[in-house]
């Protein structure tokens, strides 16, 4: 997630242009005050077919694609138009809720609430400043300002957006890998006390790997943040992936500018189920 106040699964997709109404994406690194990201690559991709199943009458039921396409947002993205987004070909999306103990994204319930009307599924964010604030203390702000879960098979869990550290103090807001470790756990555990369940962990191998390094979330569902064109490389502590954020450069029909484009590993039906709690 491009970082800034006020703001805020394997396969890339078939670039098309504009006029298709359908969704561009590039791949490219990032700096160290973003997302981890990898080298650059050109636009690459897959969409995979759309599978079908079975419901209870034996009549088939569309899941949707293999993999599925998200976007995640923020304050800097205000005025989307969701159905435009939803036409594109795009599942699901976060919203920034909250950061530190001292921000709330004004934008928030529009865009929370216009993705749910469009049929995505949705969820929000909170960036983390250890430096602000316990983690005890930002679960709850998240929680209360946006954050909340609910077993409804549409919304999908909180996310803690773990990464560099965009003010003073250093990149990794001048805490040792141990404290921040306890940081995550703390944030993690008070999140879980309050919805029920474990929030997911936006983070990169780059950043996790010198500012962390232990398996601290390893329990949470990962949302790694990679924008080279293979496969993902993965911080300490995780063997799979939830999401992938894939790029901060694409381009959706709805949304003015760059939106970060993202990806679940898998189809509709599956999604819906994590979103559920499964």
């Amino acid at each position: 997630m491009v970082h800034r106040l006020g703001l805020l699964l394997l396969l890339p997709l078939v670039a098309c242009g504009e006029d298709s109404g359908t969704v561009v994406r590039a791949h490219r690194g990032g700096p160290p005050g973003g997302h981890g990201g990898g080298a650059d690559s050109a636009d690459t991709a897959d969409t995979g077919e759309a599978t079908d199943t079975a419901n209870d009458s034996g009549d088939p039921v569309d899941t949707g694609p293999s993999t599925l396409v998200g976007i995640d947002v923020s304050g800097w993205d205000p005025g989307i138009d969701w159905s435009k987004v939803a036409a594109a070909g795009v599942y699901f999306s976060y919203a920034k809720a909250t950061e530190g103990t001292y921000y709330t994204n004004d934008e928030f319930s529009a865009q929370n609430s216009g993705a749910a009307k469009a049929g995505l599924l949705r969820g929000a964010y909170h960036f983390a400043n250890p430096s602000d604030s316990d983690g005890v203390e930002q679960a709850d702000f998240f929680v209360d300002n946006g954050g909340r879960w609910q077993d409804d098979g549409k919304t999908l869990p909180g996310v803690l957006d773990f990464e560099w550290n965009p003010y003073d103090g250093g990149d990794c807001y001048s805490m040792t890998p141990h404290e921040l470790g306890g940081w995550v756990r703390d944030f993690a555990d008070e999140y879980e006390a309050r919805v029920g369940r474990l929030p997911v962990i936006y983070t990169s191998k780059t950043y996790w790997g010198e500012c962390v390094d232990s398996e601290a979330g390893a329990e949470l569902p990962l949302w790694v943040s990679d924008w080279g064109s293979g496969p993902p490389e993965l911080p300490t502590g995780w063997s799979t992936w939830t999401f992938w954020q894939t790029a901060d450069d694409g381009t959706v029909p709805g949304v003015d500018g760059a939106v970060d484009m993202n990806e679940f590993g898998d189809n509709l039906t599956a999604l819906r189920a994590f979103a559920a709690g499964g």
